[in-house]
């Protein structure tokens, strides 16, 4: 068993605890070379605690990707145990820290990671099978219980691909039906719940990242095509010219954001983000008189590119917390807390308070990059 597994699975009274590794990851490049590093702080906070208290913090990204390699993770929680819980298909790393009874409930994270521009191009044949994915891809085509298959989830699916033969075409068939049919929610609380089948059969197709993404992801699983959620948070500003999808403060406690990937025959896992055309077109500025539509040029890009302002934290549903005495999550992007008197409201800052701020650090990059 080597030092970091047994970090993953071991109970400790934590002080100052750094749990890092340097991931195969940082090696390879996307198709964009833009390289970005952030820190990001976690501190969550108690201010009533009762009993036994717990806590639940998502931690960056458990699985190489192309777009993001995690650092480190450095843990203060005084007074407390705390264990690293992982669960790699998901993607999903948490921090699980317990208090007894009349120790102040405090916890601090602080997570180094490297973020790359992810980018596909999809004119270009390529040669990745679902073969050589293959024991995975199941898991990303399953139902669950917000992303169901079956019933108007699979009825929808049916007629928006219609007559598409390709993965590629399916995909962006599904897209273009989300960003054409759905509208951003701004009175949603948080992120919203990703309740598909209720967005369909009610007609109401409003919502927040969440709720829309998941759509594509339910809709792309109901059409045979492998797609996950990828929970993050937006950690830096934009530099394509976004206001509304960067943050402006270093403070970023608000900054969740739930993005999606599809696997495409060929082409292998690509990024997809229709949750933010309805951002761009609801919060950013237009000039009927401009050339480049900012709507219409994030409409573009965001089939088969993201830009990495912004770290994953993992693909799950479902999700049971660790010793908890309540139901699963149907996500796991915000910290979580429980007390004797029950879980506390993520949401709520008068009984469960947190903080995150990001600061990026600088890089050889560091640049802005045109539009």
């Amino acid at each position: 068993m080597t030092r970091r597994d047994f970090l993953c699975y071991a109970g400790f009274a934590s002080a100052d605890v750094v749990w890092g590794f340097t991931s195969s990851a940082s090696g390879r490049t996307s198709h964009s070379s833009t390289r970005r590093t952030f820190e990001v702080t976690t501190q969550v906070e108690v201010l009533r605690p009762s009993g036994m208290t717990r806590a639940w913090l998502p931690l960056p990204l458990a699985v190489e990707t192309r777009y993001q390699t995690l650092d480190e993770n450095r843990i203060d929680a005084q007074g407390g145990v705390a264990r690293r819980v992982t669960q790699p298909v998901d993607g999903l790393a948490m921090l699980v820290v317990e208090w007894p009874e009349n120790v102040k409930p405090v916890v601090t994270v602080t997570s180094r990671v490297i973020t790359r521009d992810y980018d596909t191009d999809l004119t270009r044949s390529g040669t990745r099978s679902r073969r050589d994915d293959s024991a995975t891809l199941g898991h990303f085509l399953r139902p669950t219980r917000f992303l169901p298959t079956d019933g108007v989830v699979g009825e929808t699916a049916k007629r928006i691909t219609a007559g598409a033969k390709t993965d590629v075409a399916k995909a962006r068939a599904i897209y273009e039906w989300i960003v054409d049919n759905t509208f951003r929610e701004p009175s949603v609380r948080g992120c919203g719940v990703g309740d598909i089948r209720f967005m369909l059969e009610s007609g109401n197709l409003g919502g927040k990242c969440a709720d829309l993404n998941a759509l594509f992801v339910g809709l792309a699983r109901a059409a045979q095509l492998p797609a996950r959620d990828v929970y993050g948070i937006r950690v830096g500003a934009s530099r394509r010219g976004y206001k509304s999808l960067g943050t402006a403060t270093n403070t970023i406690t608000k900054a969740q954001h739930c993005r999606c990937e599809v696997y495409l025959t060929g082409h292998g896992w690509v990024p997809v983000d229709p949750a933010d055309v309805r951002k761009v077109a609801l919060e950013e500025p237009t000039d009927v008189r401009q050339i480049d539509d900012p709507v219409d040029r994030a409409r573009t890009r965001l089939f088969g590119s993201w830009e990495m302002n912004w770290i994953a934290l993992n693909f799950a549903h479902d999700v049971v917390l660790p010793r908890s005495a309540h139901e699963p999550l149907p996500f796991f992007m915000y910290p979580q807390a429980e007390t004797a008197a029950g879980r506390l409201d993520a949401l709520d800052p008068d009984n469960f308070r947190y903080e995150i701020d990001a600061l990026e650090l600088m890089s050889p990059d560091a640049e802005a990059s045109p539009p």
